[in-house]
């Protein structure tokens, strides 16, 4: 197999790790994770979502996370905004990346947007336009890329649509998402063979939830295919609200366990991933599902 010599992780934890948390992290508390985080080695950091707080309460506090943090040179803080408002809320915060959402499959796009997937294009469009003019960076996430909830598999085609729509839109980087955990590396072989005759692996990023333990080995096939970033949420964390069965992304401690392992270089320390994953496993109350955040609370 052909491994990179360097992979970047990007950090979602504080995001899509705790949108679907029941237990409120407190405010002060999410400011003092992030800013752990930021003196791990990560150089992306996904703080927070500026979706509507009726819909996910547990990011409502997301514009005073945003301004509280304190600000690291040479970290990029990026935030999720569903549509124009949320940009200006986001753009109050002086955040440094729009992160823009939509589904391959029609059907999770209405339960997570409540939206059209043609409906949803001229929206994101403008959120797109509006940050490239406020000087900012922005990445696309398309969900339910490798099946879907509700409807099963997902057309490769639709896959492909929408992600020259966002391409063309003016993303920097496309995420493409295993919402449920369903990939296994064959398949992830094969849909990755079809997007890379059209899109630049370097532009691509993949987000692989363990729901049945499969992360690690969807992420060896990505790497042998070129793809060399990565999303990860610390402790394990994370699940859709809209995607019932979604449980968490793949562990970011495991993940560099991993590459560490292999001599992949990442910029980002253990010791320090660990100690965020141990504060915010105490915070939320309950044992997160990282194998080696397991590993280490054994040993002490």
């Amino acid at each position: 197999m052909n491994w990179p010599a360097s992979v970047t992780i990007k950090e979602v934890g504080p995001r899509d790790g705790l949108q679907n948390e029941k237990v409120f992290v407190a405010t002060e508390d999410k400011i003092a994770w992030i800013n752990q985080l930021s003196g791990t080695g990560m150089k992306s950091l996904e703080i927070t979502s500026f979706v509507n707080p009726r819909w996910i309460p547990a990011l409502a506090d997301a514009a005073e996370v945003a301004k509280g943090i304190k600000r690291m040179p040479g970290i990029t803080y990026s935030a999720l905004v569903p549509n124009r408002q949320g940009l200006e809320r986001a753009l109050e915060a002086n955040v440094d990346e729009a992160a823009v959402f939509m589904s391959a499959s029609e059907t999770h796009n209405q339960r997570n947007i409540n939206k059209s997937i043609s409906i949803t294009f001229p929206i994101l469009r403008e959120v797109v336009q509006a940050a490239l003019s406020a000087g900012k960076s922005v990445r696309g996430y398309v969900s339910t890329v490798f099946g879907c909830p509700y409807e099963g598999p997902v057309s490769i085609d639709e896959v492909i649509r929408v992600s020259d729509k966002l391409f063309e839109m003016g993303i920097s980087e496309l995420s493409l998402g295993d919402t449920i955990g369903i990939a296994n590396p064959k398949q992830v072989q094969d849909i990755l063979g079809m997007l890379l005759k059209r899109f630049d692996a370097k532009k691509l990023a993949l987000h692989f939830h363990d729901t049945r333990g499969t992360a690690l080995a969807n992420i060896l096939v990505s790497m042998d295919m070129g793809i060399t970033t990565f999303d990860a949420s610390v402790g394990g964390l994370g699940g859709c609200p809209y995607a019932p069965g979604a449980s968490g992304n793949v562990a970011s401690e495991d993940l560099l366990f991993m590459l560490d392992a292999m001599g992949i270089q990442t910029g980002v320390n253990q010791e320090k991933l660990l100690s965020a994953a141990r504060f915010i496993q105490e915070k939320i109350g309950r044992t997160l599902p990282s194998r080696n955040l397991q590993v280490d609370s054994s040993n002490e």
